[in-house]
């Protein structure tokens, strides 16, 4: 809203509205009456005026009633009223006021130019000396001037209140759109967490399945010992325990999925002390792991949430890769770095001399290529090399100084 346009009703102030109608019609009445009255005493008015005063003064009052919705129309039919019925004085006041605060500035000009042509000279038509009519003059123009001057007043402080209300709509709209987007980001990681999550437990759960079904073929083939009651119960123990934490992981990844709308974004937050527990799951399955760190068990504390997950993701995809593509043999996992010279995390495994020995993990083929995405958003890299016979992943990421 600006000043060139008409000020428009605001809506559900309908109560509002005729109760201060009411009190302004009674008021311009009631004060209407007053200055009639005062002006019979202090001097004589012609006949005519005295009897068409109080009938103009209650057609300018009548008008106010209609000045919401017609405030040009209420302005025209006051002027002659304000012009020559004293008892009109205080509805002009409020005419003059609402023209101000309802029109467009090239419409509310006019007006009050037009009522300040009327009024000045109309004390000619009374009798009086010439000073009480240069009196009447600049009463008449101090008089539409501070009407005028209170209606502009609230008009700019309602085109003040809207913008702001506005502005406050906008800035509300951008929040609740920055919100949503930040959901939709977390939902987003949170479905690349459940990738990493169950892509780690069923590998555990196929390569334990696969090993007892090859010792069971080798067995059958005589080129190996049977498997013994212990082992069988041993092997079904671990797959049953991964097989549960897949399902108690998949149902937490579901429950932050259907979180509250209105909640705080959530995840899951592993953490780099979490990598024992990794480590220590891939050797119940048979995958010997050689894991290192050279990083103090106290700094790591301080490290933000977002790097121990990535820390941790990374050490996850390579061991999950090492037990696709090359079961069986020895890995090596390297965990080095400080504040301030960063962090690097290595997965080192020899190339299988025999792909496809055993069957093949199945997997989306993605998930190297996701976590360069995720390292590369923590303002990391990751560079993966198969050369000499070993395959190496490697993720380097800023472990900023305090």
């Amino acid at each position: 809203m600006t000043n060139g346009t008409d000020l428009a009703l605001p809506p559900g102030r309908a109560w509002r509205d005729r109760a201060v109608d009411a009190a302004l019609f009674c008021a311009a009445v009631l004060l209407g009456m007053v200055v009639l009255g005062v002006v019979k005493e202090q001097g004589d008015l012609p006949r005519w005026a005295v009897e068409a005063d109080p009938l103009l003064g209650l057609v300018a009052c009548g008008a106010l009633w209609w000045r919401r919705r017609h405030p040009l129309v209420v302005a025209l039919i006051g002027l002659p009223a304000v012009a020559l019925a004293t008892s009109a004085l205080p509805a002009g006041a409020v005419i003059v006021a609402n023209a101000a605060l309802r029109l467009r500035r090239r419409r509310a000009l006019p007006t009050l130019g037009a009522y300040t042509l009327f009024m000045a000279p109309s004390g000619l038509l009374l009798p009086g000396t010439a000073g009480d009519l240069w009196f009447d003059a600049a009463f008449s123009l101090a008089y539409l001037l501070a009407a005028f001057a209170c209606g502009h007043a609230l008009r700019s402080r309602r085109l003040l209140v809207e913008r702001l209300r506005a502005d406050a709509a906008r800035a509300r709209a951008e929040h609740e759109r920055r919100l949503a987007d930040a959901r939709r980001a977390e939902r987003q990681a949170i479905a690349r967490e459940m990738h990493d999550v169950l892509a780690h437990r069923v590998s555990l759960l196929s390569v334990h399945a696969g090993a007892l079904a090859y010792r069971t073929r080798q067995a059958e083939a005589g080129a190996g010992p049977a498997l013994d009651g212990a082992e069988v119960a041993a092997s079904a123990e671990v797959i049953r325990g991964n097989a549960h934490e897949a399902v108690e992981e998949l149902q937490e990844v579901l429950r932050l999925l259907h979180a509250e709308e209105g909640g705080e974004p959530v995840s899951l937050l592993p953490r780099i002390e979490d990598i024992d527990g990794l480590v220590a799951d891939a050797r119940a399955t048979g995958q010997p792991v050689d894991f290192r760190t050279e990083v103090a068990a106290g700094t790591v504390r301080a490290v933000r949430s977002q790097l121990h997950r990535t820390v941790y993701r990374v050490a996850q995809e390579g061991l999950t890769n090492a037990r696709k593509h090359a079961p069986g043999i020895p890995v090596g996992l390297t965990l080095a770095g400080g504040p301030g010279a960063g962090l690097t995390v290595e997965v080192r495994n020899a190339l299988p001399a025999a792909p496809g020995a055993r069957d093949p993990i199945p997997g989306t083929g993605t998930g190297l290529t996701g976590l360069a995405e995720r390292v590369r958003l923590d303002g990391g890299t990751l560079d993966h090399t198969a050369a000499d016979g070993t395959f190496t992943l490697r993720a380097r990421l800023p472990w900023p100084a305090r």
